[in-house]
């Protein structure tokens, strides 16, 4: 069996361009927009490549024009209408969450494109995000109408500080890689051309390492989380909770119509 045989159920693509380090690709239409697979799968994989001793390093990436563009319309759809998939996502995103940071080997993101959504979480969870300068990186939970629940309200906060978090958060204003990099939000920028070099040559440096020491490390720092993980699970509820309400219907309508969105609306 060769080493990524045991990743061809999983509804990414995988790579191994470098022995240790493994590439996990976003590969899917519409920007590769997070269908119900892979938003199990990516919640899963975590403990698979914890197993696996021929990886050292995870570097994320996606394929094309985007690293992720956000939960597909229809998986948005199923939540509204069906109870039993709104909860079996919720706990879908714990388990991305906790499993990312409880993960011990490195985790690289390498961003370009939109960055949205449960793509997001991977990228803003990992080690060391590395955002190419013209990349879009947004949470968009209050442009759907609920509240910016899975990471954002535990990490954001930590990275860039609560003033720039509430902003972004709350406004849901798009942000270039070279801002976030400005922020802290992101490790660092890379030129669009020269990002997966980037990444590939921090992923390198990483797989040569001493191994324990680096995912010792980690493993401190992540405490961070940790002793905030209340945070998360009360946006995560509450972002669930606007799955009930009236306003998630007007923003899904309006990301489906290409429009901006009238909360006020009472129809």
């Amino acid at each position: 069996m060769s080493v990524l045989d045991k990743y061809s159920h999983f509804a990414m693509s995988f790579e191994m361009n470098e022995p240790g380090v493994l590439e996990i690709i976003f590969d899917g239409p519409n920007l590769n927009a997070v269908d119900a697979d892979v938003h199990s799968d990516i919640a899963a994989v975590w403990r698979v490549i914890d197993r696996d001793d021929d990886v050292n390093v995870v570097l994320v990436r996606g394929a094309g024009k985007a690293f992720s563009a956000g939960g597909s319309f229809d998986l948005i759809e199923d939540q509204l209408e069906s109870y039993k998939t709104l909860t079996r996502v919720l706990r879908e995103c714990q388990d991305l969450v906790h499993g990312m940071i409880d993960f011990p080997k490195p985790v690289i993101s390498a961003i370009h494109g939109p960055a949205v959504g449960a793509g997001l979480i991977v990228a803003m969870l990992a080690d060391i995000s590395i955002a190419a300068k013209s990349a879009k990186i947004v949470d968009g939970h209050t442009r759907l109408g609920v509240a910016a629940g899975d990471h954002a309200a535990m990490v954001w906060p930590l990275m860039c500080g609560m003033a720039k978090a509430k902003y972004y958060l709350m406004v849901c204003e798009a942000i270039t890689g070279e801002e976030a990099e400005r922020i802290g939000l992101v490790s660092m920028c890379a030129e669009d051309d020269e990002l997966l070099d980037t990444a590939r040559k921090v992923a390198g440096k990483l797989n040569n390492g001493a191994q324990e020491a680096i995912q010792w490390t980690k493993r401190s720092m992540n405490l961070f989380y940790k002793q905030n993980a209340a945070i998360f699970d009360a946006s995560l509820g509450l972002e669930f909770l606007g799955f009930r309400g009236p306003d998630v219907r007007e923003g899904l309508l309006s990301h489906k119509e290409k429009r901006k969105p009238d909360f006020k609306r009472k129809d």
